[in-house]
């Protein structure tokens, strides 16, 4: 329920800003190219979108890590010998409960 409530609250805020920004306009140039008049609501969705998009593989890259090194606990976990019950001495209780 609290992720829906931030959802809808970061929502109303962007689109707040899109709004507030509609007739703001900037060039963007990148070098050779120059984009006129460009809403300032299109280059910050934009430049969101493509750190978005830069960091998907580094995400990823996380996960898989994490997911050698559990492995990698696991099997070091099942490397280890728990003793035999029959090596183990067991103690006979002198109440006589086994």
């Amino acid at each position: 329920m609290i992720k829906l409530i931030t959802f809808i609250i970061i929502f109303a805020l962007f689109l707040a800003f899109i709004v507030l920004n509609l007739e703001h306009k900037s060039d963007i140039s990148f070098g050779l190219i120059t984009f006129e008049d460009v809403p300032v609501f299109l280059s910050v969705l934009a430049s969101f979108a493509l750190g978005m998009l830069f960091a998907i593989p580094l995400a990823f890259s996380m996960i898989i890590k994490r997911k050698k090194k559990n492995k990698n606990e696991l099997k070091t976990e099942q490397k280890l010998e728990l003793p035999d019950n029959d090596k183990v001495k067991k103690e006979v209780s002198p109440y006589g409960i086994d």
